[in-house]
Parts: structure tokens; sequence; C-alpha cells
């Protein structure tokens, strides 16, 4: 029953990592504006953090059963809890709004698993997602909180 709640939450926590992972590579790639170049590659290092933060999962997963981790989008859409913003294209802004959205739920959901985790004395688990994953996906939000602070990105007004 333990594993079960625990391999449930990790399994949330890896289709979140994908459905965050694919909103960046697709925020990589379209980012325009006077930060162009620094947003890019720090967006490139955040889907590279959550793609190693879904790695651990994986791998934590393997560990704890001999069940495959869940796999597929059709899969990983059912049991995300956030939901990827689609295919349009936003301005920078309002992505980083959205990614910046997106985290906020992610950390949540990890907090929640960490405490699970240490509720039901699954030491190793708590301190792969404190320490290796918690640990990145608050310090790549709190970078995009900067990002979204009134004198760093121009505002529509200022183009007008």
């Amino acid at each position: 029953d333990r594993a079960e709640q625990i391999i449930e939450a990790l399994n949330t926590d890896l289709a979140n990592a994908y459905v965050l992972y694919h909103q960046l590579k697709k925020h990589h790639w379209v980012v325009e504006g006077a930060e162009f170049r620094d947003l890019h590659l720090f967006l490139e290092e955040a889907y590279e953090h959550v793609e190693v933060g879904a790695d651990r999962h994986r791998r934590a997963l393997h560990r704890r059963s001999v069940a495959l981790p869940v796999s597929g989008m059709e899969a990983l859409s059912d049991r995300a809890t956030v939901e990827h913003e689609g295919e349009d294209v936003y301005d920078i802004r309002t992505s980083l709004e959205n990614d910046l959205e997106m985290y906020g739920d992610v950390i949540e959901d990890l907090r929640d698993h960490i405490e699970l985790a240490d509720n039901l004395g699954d030491y190793t688990t708590e301190d792969i997602l404190q320490s290796d994953v918690l640990k990145n996906v608050e310090e790549d939000a709190h970078h995009i909180e900067h990002y979204l602070e009134d004198d760093t990105l121009v505002l529509e007004e200022a183009t007008h």
C-alpha cells in the first residue's frame, strides 16, 4: 500500500515534469524581444533541469516497483495535474507568466509528495525529491519571477 502511494505520487510528478518540459521547450524556441538571448539560454537550462528531474523520478520509480513509469503522451496527459497552454504563441511576458503558474502547481505537488514520502517513512524518496528535484524547480521559478519584474521586459505600453 505504501509503495503504491509513492508510485502514484512519483508518476504524477513525472507527468507534470513532461508537461512543463514541453512548454518550456516551446517558449525556448519562440522567444523574441529585447532579452531574447538571455531568455533563450535560460529556458534551455530550465527545460534541461526538468528533464534531469524527470529522469530522477523514473529511476526512483524503477527502484520501487517492477512496473514501468507512466509513459506515452496520452497517459502523461491523463496523469498530469498541470495543463499545457496549447499550441498558441504568446508574447514572452504571457509565456513566462504561464510558466510561473505551472511551476507553482508543480512545486505544490512536489511538496505534498515530499510530505507523503516522509509520512510513509520513505526517506530516500523524500531526499531525492527535496534535495535534487524541488531545489532546481524552485530556483528556476525564482528566476522567472525576476524576468517578470516590471523593469526588465519591455511592456506593451512602452512600445506605443
